[in-house]
């Protein structure tokens, strides 16, 4: 049998109120409408329900047996229906994933944990590695968010770009290019590129065949990190971003001199799934991600 679950609105107001009259002004319902549901429920339960003695009316002993039960589930249907979207980040007791290649972990991830650890010290953060393949973890649930250059194509997904950040080209402090860089000694070195999937061509090539040049690639590997060790032991050039990069080209004692060729900045952009677009918990790790990101721009 199908049943109707405005009966138990109906129900509880009738229980609480004791009377249609009652039910029907706390309802904003006609006294006819209540009436004609409670014969409804009268004949759904094979109980009167409410029964009158002189001028009122009284709850028979089955309605009083489900009187608690009846109200506790109207409250939580309307718990359900409509949830609390007020966050308290200090009581909050959650772990989030973030996938990001390791220049974002690098420079933001020290920044975030450390506001959230101020903001919500209940609150796990779980930093994966990029993968070298496309996943459906984000579809999946396993991983809140992606950052990094790349935005979902698939309408369920949600992309946000929090920032621009411009190319450099990191080098050894004594390298001979430390001093000054042209287009045409940067073509001549031999470079190491940075590809999550082994791609030995970047889009600063094409940038490069425009103006006639070519240079030498003599890698390619998946982090920043590993670029930026190889490009320590020798004459190789990493081009990496500016402000995510900064921290590891620090930590391997690079410097870092302008790109010689025009080239779009890199986007850096926030993905997750449309799941938890009404999410306050989760609105609140984007908010906290935005924070970080600016305040990692103007420092």
């Amino acid at each position: 049998m199908q049943l109707d679950l405005n009966l138990l609105t109906v129900l509880d107001a009738l229980l609480e109120e004791g009377s249609v009259m009652g039910a029907a002004e706390r309802l904003h319902l006609s006294s006819p409408a209540v009436s004609r549901t409670l014969g409804r429920l009268r004949t759904v339960t094979g109980d009167d329900i409410l029964v009158r003695t002189g001028h009122s009316m009284a709850p028979t002993p089955y309605a009083v047996s489900v009187r608690e039960d009846v109200h506790r589930l109207v409250r939580q249907a309307h718990e359900v229906l409509s949830p609390i979207r007020e966050l308290d980040p200090a009581e909050m007791d959650r772990t989030f994933t973030i996938q990001c290649h390791d220049a974002v972990a690098a420079s933001l991830v020290p920044v975030l944990v450390g506001r959230i650890q101020r903001l919500a010290p209940g609150v796990q953060l779980r930093v994966l590695a990029e993968n070298s393949v496309d996943t459906d973890d984000l579809r999946r649930g396993r991983v809140d968010l992606e950052l990094g250059g790349g935005g979902p194509d698939l309408p369920e997904f949600r992309s946000e770009p929090l920032g621009d950040d411009r190319l450099v080209v990191a080098m050894r402090a004594d390298h001979p290019c430390a001093t000054g860089l042209d287009l045409a000694s940067y073509a001549a070195q031999p470079h190491v590129v940075i590809s999550r999937r082994g791609r030995l061509t970047a889009p600063i090539d094409d940038a490069l065949a425009a103006q006639g040049l070519r240079r030498r690639v003599v890698a390619a590997v998946a982090t920043v990190s590993t670029a930026l060790q190889i490009a320590a032991r020798g004459d190789t050039l990493v081009t990496c971003t500016a402000i995510l990069g900064r921290p590891l080209i620090e930590a391997f004692g690079l410097v870092a001199r302008p790109l010689p060729i025009e080239s779009p900045a890199a986007t850096i952009n926030c993905n997750w799934h449309q799941r938890y677009d009404s999410d306050p918990a989760h609105a609140w790790l984007r908010e906290q991600v935005r924070a970080s990101i600016e305040e990692i721009t103007a420092g």
